[in-house]
């Protein structure tokens, strides 16, 4: 193992084949902006390397490649740093989605938020029995941004507005399409249909959840750069709500 920064270390095979491991971010990988440059840093500094024919990202752990971003760092964030931690997510995704060579994510474990974002730019998914994947931001006040973006377009359009939520196995990742959930039956039971979705949505922060449907509406219609940019502004804004800091603050002090 030959580390190229902290946050990450790379092995070489004959084959032209490269692991690149992400250290020193806990136990589930979770980024904050140091880890978020490191990263970045190195798959920049691979890119230039003509002999390579795959890189695979792992985490350091089987616990998760990438579980997300740090909540302890963005609790603390305002409009402006918001936008400048954003950023940083953004180009760490988009040097992986640049990167010349195709791009595997091995994933175990959780997969949520940023580290879903950031598989989501790679060029293939393998995942694990226990992988677990979701977007549960608007649960702590925040969109789910930047290469959020991506999602529609790999698992259908109407499943995206569940994505937020559904922390769901790794099978049922592969489910596209309508998007069509599943209630009770006919009679009685019939009248709870909907539910499922309807607890999800008020668990959520109802600015965030706003700001997320119109930031699908217009995805919709937006190639992916102008869909990517314009969230950053959209993220930094939701730190003028409040929501974060309070819904953020409160799931660590459950987490105590």
């Amino acid at each position: 193992m030959h580390m190229i920064n902290p946050s990450c270390g790379i092995e070489r095979d004959p084959r032209g084949v490269v692991r690149l491991t992400i250290y020193n971010a806990g136990s589930l990988n979770i980024l904050g902006s140091a880890a978020i440059n490191g990263v970045r840093e190195g798959l920049e500094a691979l890119a230039g390397e003509p002999r390579i024919r795959a890189l695979v990202i792992a985490g350091q752990s089987e616990k998760s490649m990438i579980g997300g971003a740090d909540i302890k760092e963005m609790a603390r964030l305002d409009q402006a740093s918001a936008e400048k931690f954003i950023t940083g997510l953004r180009d760490l995704c988009e040097a992986v989605r640049a990167f010349p060579a195709p791009v595997i994510a091995r994933i175990p474990g959780w997969c949520l938020g940023g580290g879903l974002e950031f598989a989501a730019a790679c060029d293939f998914r393998v995942a694990a029995h226990d992988a677990k994947f979701a977007m549960p931001e608007v649960k702590v006040g925040i969109p789910s941004v930047i290469h959020a973006a991506l999602l529609p377009r790999l698992i259908g359009w109407g499943r995206a507005p569940l994505a937020d939520h559904d922390r769901g196995h790794h099978r049922r990742a592969h489910r596209a399409g309508l998007g069509v959930g599943r209630y009770g039956g006919a009679g009685g039971r019939a009248r709870r249909g909907g539910r499922g979705h309807l607890g999800a949505i008020l668990e959520c922060a109802p600015e965030a959840m706003r700001s997320q449907k119109a930031l699908l509406k217009q995805w919709e219609e937006l190639p992916l750069k102008e869909s990517v940019d314009l969230s950053i502004g959209v993220f930094g804004q939701a730190f003028l709500t409040g929501e974060p800091q309070r819904l953020m603050q409160g799931f660590l002090d459950r987490k105590r």
